[in-house]
């Protein structure tokens, strides 16, 4: 009985607090909104909800534990990449968007080197605070979010020399500035990853 009266107070409250075609937006664990409505017709209370995407993938089989933690490792870096593989993508949109609104070269170079040191203040600290592999990982995520390599953009916008240059010190630490990303072949198992953590699965 005591039950029953917890419902009935719950769904009374929610009756209270909600109209006729009432739509409310929750966030979910991870951070995408959900869309609800709650409809009343004949004195019936209809609850509608969109549910996420379930992905399901088949389960993960590691040959050692040494096979395993470089999964949990690749987690860890996309989780810590991908983000910022983003902030580029949003930037390069933004930015070839004013270019285009610029007269001359003298103006979109200004425009150009005031974005590179707000980008430099903003983001500097928190990217030196990434290990080797979290960076290896976002020249792939950048690839993957902007369809241009890190050589095409560093080209586009700082000029050959210094594309020839820092493709030059990427190979002394051991990684490659137009390095593509291949979701469906090699960074198939990093595809799937991000899959699951944009679903807020993993």
């Amino acid at each position: 009985m005591r039950n029953s009266k917890k419902i009935g107070l719950l769904l009374f409250l929610v009756l209270l607090f909600t109209t006729k075609g009432t739509c409310q937006q929750f966030v979910d664990a991870s951070g995408k909104i959900i869309n609800q409505t709650i409809v009343i017709e004949n004195n019936d209370t209809l609850y509608s909800r969109v549910l996420p995407t379930l992905y399901v993938f088949p389960p993960m089989k590691f040959k050692n534990k040494s096979q395993e933690k470089f999964y949990w490792k690749t987690v860890r870096d996309v989780k810590k990449a991908l983000p910022y593989a983003r902030i580029v993508s949003r930037t390069l949109n933004s930015a070839n968007e004013q270019l285009a609104k610029l007269p001359n070269d003298d103006a979109r170079k200004a425009y150009l080197k005031s974005l590179e040191n707000e980008v430099k203040k903003r983001y500097e600290p928190d990217l030196r605070e990434m290990t080797f592999s979290q960076g290896k990982m976002l020249i792939k995520l950048i690839n993957r979010e902007t369809n241009y390599t890190s050589y095409d953009l560093i080209k586009m916008y700082r000029g050959t020399f210094a594309a020839f240059f820092w493709q030059g010190v990427a190979k002394l630490f051991g990684t490659d500035l137009k390095a593509e990303y291949d979701g469906n072949d090699k960074e198939k198992i990093i595809e799937r990853v991000i899959i699951l953590v944009e679903a807020g699965q993993l």
